[in-house]
Formats: structure tokens, C-alpha cells, sequence
């Protein structure tokens, strides 16, 4: 009775068809839910979900900064995730990044002018998740260990090392937490930018999301990943060293996610704690594989879920509900993006009756 095909090519704008389709009829899904479930008007509760998200200057500007990090967490797992090496332990990698910017900038604010203190956190940061980067992609390349559980492993071994951090730069002293690092004098803190408390945090982001999109596209390097993505026997007998490949990439993936730890401590959050990862290292798993690793799909599919979470803290408060109210609205748009790749890719067709001779 039904036919499916995989397609050879769809044009752009059929796809981006599609998915528009797919995200209107999710909204007109939600509209039921949001009826059965709470007897509210869905158009409120979809005003709510947008004056939450960016209903004033300063939400919006937050949402902004939420997505920018993001973004460049996607952007860092995208070149492992190309080759096929599932990167799980974004989230550490993060943590370390974070963790020494905080160890600069509660030890060396005052010792050192603002460039070179900023230079050391910066290059402090990326070797950190470097590190942790590196560790997994050589056991993985020598010795052919799952890196999904390794990098995965590694997530909590992070933690420790925070809080054993933690326990050093109390402030104030038996409280658990390190608090606002340097709240009077905001040494270390990334300045304003033309006005904007988050214009550098978006400038950096955009520059990696940039510099990744033609490194991977342009570059050698970039070929090389998409080819041991591919096949690492292929990669092999055209002459491309395999394990060099799993190493470097997953070095630069792991620098760009200690480089989104010095801008959640430094540009954002301005402390350290064992939730400043926020579970971004998981969403942002979400964000690459529904962009399928295009830069600027990537900035879409990012605003979107930073949106949609800060409007379930307008909804719980707006309507008394749980904040897992937007989280269903949210699971519904997505399961409807995601089934829309599937008519994308394939094409489904009645079968026809066939008459016999």
C-alpha cells in the first residue's frame, strides 16, 4: 500500500518547506494539549512562553548570552561528532575550562594587568579542555577504548575536581559555594562591549561558529575528519593517519569547550560551582545532530531551546504551572522537527495497483 523511497535530492527551499510545515502543525498539536491538560487559552500561554524568553530588553539580551553558549558548546562537538567519535564528555570538558579561570581570576586579580590576565585565562581554559579532551581520543586511538563511556566517565571526574576545588575558595568561608568571584572590583570579568554586557561572549562565539564552519568545510583537516567520518579503512588507504586525525580533533573539540567554560565563568556567570555546565554539554548534543552540523542552522536550533526554556520560568510563574508544562510544548515542536527529516530524506508514496496481463 505505501511506498518509501530515499530521495536523491530535495532543493532547498522544499526542505525548509517541510520543516516549517512540521513546526505549524506541532503548534496546533501543542494548542490541543495545552487545552486538555489545563484548560488555558494556548495563544496566552504561547505570549507567555515569548514575553518570558525575550519580553524586555534584559530578557532578551539573556537569552541571547544562554544561546551564545550553546552554540559554542555545539560548535566544539561538531568536528568529534563528523568523525564519528561520540564526544559525551562536553560537560568536563566545560568544567576544567571553568574551573581555570576561576583559579586565575581569584589568584591573580590585582597581580597582573587586565591583557595578560585575560590572555592566561583564555589559554589556560582551552589547554584545560584540551586535556581532557586528548585523554579519551589517545585511548580511544591506540587501544580502541568506547568513547562514549570514557568521555562520559570523565563528566564526574570533573566534578570532583571541582569541588575539591570549591573547598579551597570558599567564600565565605563554610558556605560550599565560591559566590560572585571579585563582585567589587570585576577583575577578570569580560567588559562591555559598544554598550552591551554580553557583546564580547557573542563576538568570541560567532567568530569560533565562523572559523569551525570553514575549517571543516575549506581545510585539509577538515576533509580528513569527513573522510575518517566516513570510513576509517578509506581514510587509511588514501594515506591519512587515523589515530593523528582522532587525536586532533578531538583536541580542538575539547579547547573550544574549555573556551565556553572561560565564558560562562568570565562572561556570564562570573563563578564556578558543579552545575556551571548547566546540562549544556547534553543539549548541546541535541543542537548539532538536529542542524546536521551547519553552522548557521546551529544558531537557529540554539535560540530556539534557550527560548523555549526561558519561557517555562514565565509560564510556572504566569500560570502557576510546572515548569514541565513548556517542556512537553517543547518535546512536541521537536519530535515534529525531527519526524520532518524523515519526509526530507525519504519520499512516501501510495503504491498503485498493478493490472494483470
Amino acid at each position: 500500500m505505501i511506498h518509501i523511497s530515499k530521495r536523491d535530492d530535495i532543493s532547498f527551499a522544499k526542505a525548509w518547506g517541510i520543516r516549517i510545515i512540521a513546526v505549524l502543525l506541532s503548534l496546533v498539536v501543542c494548542a490541543v494539549v495545552i487545552i486538555a491538560l489545563t484548560r488555558l487559552n494556548p495563544v496566552e500561554v504561547y505570549k507567555a512562553i515569548f514575553d518570558g524568553a525575550v519580553g524586555t530588553k534584559r530578557r532578551s539580551w539573556a537569552t541571547i548570552r544562554d544561546a551564545a553558549i550553546l552554540l559554542c558548546i555545539a560548535v566544539a562537538l561538531t568536528p568529534a561528532f563528523k568523525m564519528r567519535f561520540w564526544n559525551i564528555g562536553a560537560e568536563g570538558q566545560v568544567l576544567m575550562g571553568g574551573v581555570l579561570t576561576a583559579f586565575f581570576m581569584i589568584n591573580f586579580a590585582g597581580k597582573l594587568p587586565a591583557p595578560v590576565l585575560f590572555a592566561a585565562m583564555i589559554v589556560s581554559s582551552m589547554a584545560a579542555g584540551l586535556v581532557w579532551g586528548l585523554i579519551p581520543a589517545v585511548f580511544k586511538a591506540f587501544w580502541n577504548t568506547n568513547e562514549t563511556l570514557f568521555t562520559l566517565m570523565l563528566n564526574y571526574v570533573a566534578m570532583q575536581i571541582t569541588t575539591f576545588c570549591i573547598v579551597f575558595w570558599e567564600n565565605p568561608v563554610g558556605s560550599n559555594t565560591v559566590g560572585i568571584i571579585n563582585s567589587k572590583s570585576k577583575i577578570g570579568w569580560l567588559p562591555p562591549l559598544f554598550g552591551l554586557t554580553y557583546g564580547w561572549n557573542v563576538v568570541m562565539i560567532l567568530a569560533v561558529t565562523l572559523a569551525m564552519h570553514i575549517y571543516l568545510k575549506y581545510s585539509k583537516q577538515g576533509y580528513e575528519i569527513a573522510v575518517v567520518g566516513e570510513s576509517e579503512k578509506t581514510a587509511r588507504y588514501v594515506g591519512i593517519s587515523v589515530k593523528k586525525v582522532i587525536m586532533r580533533t578531538m583536541a580542538i573539540s575539547g579547547a573550544l569547550c574549555g573556551l565556553a567554560g572561560f565564558i560562562l565563568v568570565s562572561g556570564s556567570g562570573h563563578t564556578i560551582s558543579t552545575s556551571t555546565a548547566g546540562g549544556r554539554g547534553f543539549t548541546a548534543i541535541i543542537v548539532a545532530w538536529l542542524s546536521k552540523f551547519n553552522a548557521g542552522a546551529m544558531i537557529l536550533v540554539s535560540f530556539f531551546l534557550v527560548f523555549m526554556q526561558k519561557g517555562a520560568m514565565q509560564i510556572a510563574s504566569q500560570f502557576k504551572l510546572n515548569e514541565n508544562a513548556s517542556d512537553i510544548i517543547t518535546g512536541i515542536i521537536l519530535f515534529f522537527i525531527l519526524g520532518s527529516e524523515f519526509f526530507i530524506n525519504y519520499q512516501v508514496k501510495m503504491a498503485g495497483k498493478h493490472k494483470e496481463g
